[in-house]
């Protein structure tokens, strides 16, 4: 079965974030589960959008949604572990793009995940993909465009 491989450019990483590894986030094989660090980086997203400016929902009803996700794990985490988490945007086209993770222990600086989320901005109102604001694309002026 071939592995995914998930390698992201440098330079776009526009914002950290670092998050505690919680006791509940543990499970029966003693380490970080895969719903926790889905949920993290999830939390990750949020916080990159809020920080930037970027409304879960518009008045208009225009939001993102995410539209898959793909995860590697290169190292276990356990409970307290501080983790900080690296998110960037690539690959952007008329309707979104990818954002993306870098998962690490800066106690050991160890890799521990590296992930990518596809999106689209959508519009909640008419339930209808809509193309992406130039609010949005003028805050990442270093992304690459695939279409």
């Amino acid at each position: 079965m071939a592995r995914l491989l998930l390698s992201f450019p440098e330079d776009q990483f526009y914002y950290s974030t670092p998050m505690s590894v919680r006791v509940t986030d543990i499970n029966a094989a003693n380490h970080l589960g895969n719903d926790s660090m889905i949920s993290m980086i999830s939390e990750a997203r949020a916080r990159f959008l809020f920080e930037f400016g970027v409304a879960e929902t518009e008045r208009d009803g225009t939001g993102i949604i995410v539209t898959d996700l793909a995860t590697t794990y290169r190292a276990e985490a356990h409970a307290r572990d501080q983790l900080l988490f690296e998110v960037g945007v690539m690959d952007f086209n008329k309707y979104g793009g990818d954002i993306t993770f870098r998962v690490t222990r800066p106690r050991d600086r160890k890799l521990i995940a590296m992930a990518k989320s596809g999106f689209v901005f959508f519009n909640y109102k008419s339930s209808q993909v809509v193309a992406m604001p130039d609010d949005f694309r003028g805050k990442f002026d270093r992304v690459n465009w695939i279409d």
